[in-house]
């Protein structure tokens, strides 16, 4: 009997455990808590609240919390694209034998989508999954499903609502001349009454920028590859890919094409025009424009090449007499040493293969650089008719800005015709034709009127821009024996208009230099004596006055 009562002890305590080993399986909890942006999960603390109250949750029902699965991303949509979702239902699958139960704080945190929660709720079912909601009685019954419903689809009217306001809001900042988006590269935003949030120059990148901008815009670079290799050294400049230290090309393209520069915001995506901003531009709305024709026009000079370097500065600028093409250079091992040759490489020219020693080449193109720089009493004679010009030229200004004024409120005329117009049309061709004119008046009007806030600069403005390219003009060896690359492509930019030529047997040919070069080389070849009393003119000794251009 004792015998008996033992074994069915037993039995009942195998049994217990048994059973206590599936309840323990059961208990087992998942929590998965979202916030809507990056910028919550990191100035707030929403996701850490979520996470207690789920925790303080699952210790009152008995369950063991197994692990957590945080989201950062709005909730409206579909569920595959949370990678705290997709992380969850990875682990479900992961564990078909587990029987979790998953936590949630709120039914807006499951989801905000009426379908996407339905389809999530029988995703959940499909792995034997239980889910429990802290504000909410979860009930499989008809009428339990039809107020999750309810509560889903209000979830749902919340955030489009939310989202409408959203877009009207920022869409009536554009509108006022706000940007209301991410800051772009050389600003940031600052509290600035009475404007609320403003972009303003982010140093040194703003900097940066601006003379990238301008050095497009003038010449000094010449392609967009220029720009990039511009940016990628700059140490402060953000790199795309770090570890190499590069800039993409989308990023240095984006950057040329961004209105936002010049002082304008618009929004392409919502049809709001370019307007006038309230934050300070880096450029003048006149380099903006002279930007873009660039890039739609064809570049004239030799673009920066990645071969180019200090070994041959002139690789890509020398070209060869014979056909034109453009030589190239290299290293020549010899038995002893390397040999550095500039050589034309267009098969069936008379110079094919014939090489050019590189000391020679280069010492030819630096005597030629040196001949250029002008004497001290030319230089200074040159400064004086500079300065006088940009005395003439400011004394034009008050007639420049009366035509300005005229051309303006012509085209604020031609504006308001066309506006009345567009009121009265009502063929889908005809308004777009319209708006299209608008849009054209106002950017002309828009540069008509920067013309006119900018036609006279101050004398300290006209000494920051006149100093320096003197400078240059005085001494362009100078920049050149610096070795730096970037100033040695600047100098055969600015000092030469073509390629120059290269004949193997009489050396560099006549080069075409640029025009304040050749203003120097008229006064220093010109011969100038004054005018005689008696005039230039023969006398005329048949009148009774002698006479003469005098």
């Amino acid at each position: 009997m004792m015998t008996s009562r033992r074994k069915h002890s037993a039995l009942k305590a195998k049994t217990v455990g048994k059973n206590a080993a599936e309840n323990s399986t059961e208990t087992k909890a998942l929590i998965y808590c979202r916030v809507s942006s990056k910028k919550q999960a990191i100035e707030g603390s929403g996701l850490d609240s979520q996470e207690h109250r789920c925790r303080q949750y699952a210790e009152r029902e008995g369950y063991e919390v197994e692990a957590v699965f945080p989201d950062d991303v709005s909730g409206g949509g579909d569920f595959m694209n949370r990678p705290g979702m997709v992380a969850l239902l990875s682990y479900l699958a992961a564990k078909p034998r587990t029987q979790f139960v998953v936590i949630f704080d709120d039914l807006k945190r499951f989801s905000r989508d009426l379908e996407f929660h339905w389809q999530l709720r029988r995703k959940f079912e499909t792995y034997g999954a239980k889910i429990e909601c802290l504000n909410f009685k979860l009930d499989d019954t008809p009428d339990g499903r039809f107020v999750e419903s309810m509560l889903a689809a209000s979830g749902q009217l919340e955030r489009e609502q939310n989202g409408r306001q959203t877009i009207q809001k920022t869409r009536a900042r554009i509108e006022k001349g706000y940007w209301a988006f991410q800051a772009p590269i050389g600003y940031k935003y600052e509290k600035v009454d009475p404007h609320g949030k403003l972009l303003v120059r982010n140093e040194p990148l703003a900097s940066i920028i601006q003379e990238a901008l301008e050095g497009f815009a003038s010449g000094r670079f010449t392609a967009q590859t220029e720009v990039q290799r511009f940016f990628e050294s700059q140490p402060a400049f953000p790199k795309c890919i770090k570890d190499k230290g590069l800039v993409r090309m989308e990023r240095t393209s984006s950057i040329l094409r961004n209105m936002i520069y010049a002082g304008y915001v618009e929004s392409p995506k919502w049809e709001i025009t370019a307007r006038k901003g309230h934050h300070e531009a880096l450029i003048s709305l006149a380099t903006h424009k002279k930007i873009q024709d660039r890039i739609a026009g064809a570049v004239k000079v030799a673009p920066w090449r990645k071969d180019v370097s200090n070994d041959f500065p002139l690789r890509g600028f020398i070209s060869c007499a014979d056909c034109g093409l453009a030589l190239t250079a290299g290293w020549s091992k010899g038995r002893t040493k390397h040999y550095a040759y500039y050589h034309c490489h267009k098969r069936g020219c008379p110079s094919f293969q014939k090489t050019t020693p590189k000391a020679r080449l280069e010492g030819q193109f630096e005597d030629m650089l040196k001949r250029l720089q002008p004497t001290q009493g030319l230089f200074r004679v040159a400064a004086a008719m500079f300065a006088k010009a940009w005395d003439a030229r400011s004394a034009q200004v008050v007639q420049t800005g009366q035509a300005l004024k005229k051309d303006v409120a012509r085209l604020e005329k031609e504006m308001e015709a066309l506006l009345d117009r567009l009121v009265v049309a009502d063929t889908p061709a005809v308004i777009t034709a319209y708006e299209k004119r608008i849009a054209k008046l106002g950017e002309e009007k828009a540069l008509t009127v920067e013309r006119a806030e900018n036609l006279a600069p101050s004398r300290e403005q006209f000494c920051r821009m006149f100093e320096p390219a003197m400078m240059f003009l005085a001494n362009p060896w100078k920049l050149w024996d610096s070795g730096d690359m970037n100033l040695r492509r600047l100098v055969l930019r600015l000092t030469f208009a073509e390629r120059l030529q290269h004949c193997r047997e009489t050396g560099l040919r006549t080069a075409e230099i640029t025009m304040p070069f050749k203003a120097l080389a008229s006064l220093k070849t010109s011969k100038c004596e004054m005018v005689p009393p008696d005039g230039i003119e023969p006398p005329t000794f048949g009148l009774q006055n002698r006479c003469s251009t005098s």
